[in-house]
């Protein structure tokens, strides 16, 4: 599907570069309606919860790159935080199939997703960076609770999309929680008997 998909893309910038701006003269046919039942909440916490995934994952992404740099060279965490990164991307994607196959993509993916901007790029050290991956992951826990919430209240019961958020991405998020919360406490109890040494050796083991 998507290697179609990209194909129709790649066969339109053909079009256009041969033959100019060029709009479809089909009409749209009417069918019925009764389908689209997803509520305007419901569909604002999805837009708003795609987001949340998009910029975790270019936080990670930032976090990788810190520590991939040759002056840093802790390859360990930076496989970890690539990683994430890729994600925390294929989550912001699956809620955005999820939206086409409930027919809810009629906007311009420019009005749907914004580029963010990563307010941080550098980390103290390897404890630092995974203090702020947790506190990102509990940031997105929070948002996906939060999205759960306004879907399974009245009127809206979206039963579907609240199981497919539980079962699918909390169990996710909270496994994802525990993990960085127990590496980051035994990463500090190596840092607090030999420092840097610590670090060395937990990131060997990542």
């Amino acid at each position: 599907m998507v290697k179609f998909i990209a194909s129709i893309l790649l066969l339109a910038v053909v079009a256009q570069q041969a033959y100019g701006d060029f709009k479809c003269s089909l009409e749209v046919p009417e069918i019925p309606k009764a389908w689209l039942d997803m509520k305007d909440a419901c569909i604002s916490g999805m837009r708003h919860q795609i987001q949340e995934e998009i910029n975790a994952s270019y936080q990670y992404l930032a976090m990788g790159a810190y520590f991939a740099r040759d002056t840093v060279n802790r390859p360990g965490f930076a496989e970890q935080f690539f990683k994430a990164a890729k994600e925390e991307r294929e989550h912001g994607s699956k809620l955005v199939e999820y939206l086409s196959m409930r027919g809810q993509l009629t906007d311009n993916v420019s009005n749907l997703i914004n580029v963010p901007t990563v307010a941080k790029q550098e980390w103290r050290d390897g404890a630092s960076a995974l203090e702020d991956a947790l506190e990102l992951e509990i940031k997105v826990t929070k948002s996906i609770r939060k999205l759960i919430a306004t879907c399974e209240s009245k009127p809206y019961n979206h039963y579907h999309l609240v199981d497919y958020l539980t079962g699918v991405y909390l169990e996710e998020q909270l496994h994802g929680q525990r993990d960085l919360a127990g590496k980051l406490t035994t990463l500090k109890k190596m840092m607090s008997t030999h420092g840097e040494l610590g670090e060395f050796l937990f990131d060997k083991n990542l």
